[in-house]
C-alpha cells in the first residue's frame, strides 16, 4: 500500500528523488538543463507531497507552486522507475490536486518536455489538456503545457 505525506521541500527522502528526478532529466535533454525560469524552492512551493511504500521507501513526490489567486503549477514531479505503472503517480497527482481545491484553486498547470513522452502521455490520460506556454515556458522548444479545471470538493475524474 502506498501512503501519501506532506513533507517540507527539504525532506531528505524528498532531496533524494528530486535528485533522481534531475539525473533522468539530465538524460533525457543531453545533460542540459531544461527548465527555463526559477527552480522551485522552499520559498514558492506551497505543497510538497511524497509517497512511500509499507516499508517507508520513498516512491515519487509531487509539489505545487501557486501561480496566481486561484491557480498552481505542479512541480518536481517524479516517480522511481522501480515504481512506474503501479498507480503511484496517479495516487500524487489526486493528492497535488485535492491539496489545490483545499486552498481555494480551482485550476492546475503544469509543464513537460518533448523529451518525456511518458509524462505527456500520462498527463493526457489524468484529463489534463495542452494550452498555451505560460509564464517562462513561452518561447521554449522543449517546453509543452497543460492545465486540468478541477470541480470544488474533488478532482473531477476522482468522484
Amino acid at each position: 500500500m502506498t501512503t501519501i505525506e506532506a513533507r517540507p521541500w527539504d525532506d531528505p527522502h524528498g532531496v533524494y528523488l528530486r535528485e533522481q528526478q534531475r539525473v533522468e532529466i539530465l538524460a533525457r535533454y543531453d545533460g542540459e538543463d531544461t527548465e527555463p525560469g526559477v527552480h522551485p524552492s522552499a520559498d514558492d512551493v506551497a505543497v510538497f507531497l511524497i509517497a512511500f511504500d509499507d516499508a517507508g521507501s520513498p516512491l515519487g513526490c509531487g509539489a505545487l507552486r501557486q501561480l496566481d489567486d486561484t491557480s498552481a503549477e505542479v512541480k518536481r514531479m517524479f516517480v522511481e522507475k522501480s515504481a512506474r505503472g503501479t498507480g503511484v503517480a496517479t495516487a500524487v497527482l489526486r493528492a497535488l490536486e485535492q491539496a489545490a481545491v483545499d486552498r481555494g484553486w480551482t485550476t492546475v498547470r503544469l509543464e513537460t518536455g518533448t523529451g518525456q513522452p511518458d509524462a505527456i502521455r500520462f498527463y493526457e490520460r489524468e484529463g489534463y489538456v495542452p494550452i498555451p506556454a505560460y509564464g517562462d515556458y513561452i518561447g521554449s522548444e522543449t517546453s509543452l503545457c497543460y492545465e486540468r479545471v478541477l470541480s470544488s470538493g474533488v478532482p473531477a475524474d476522482a468522484r
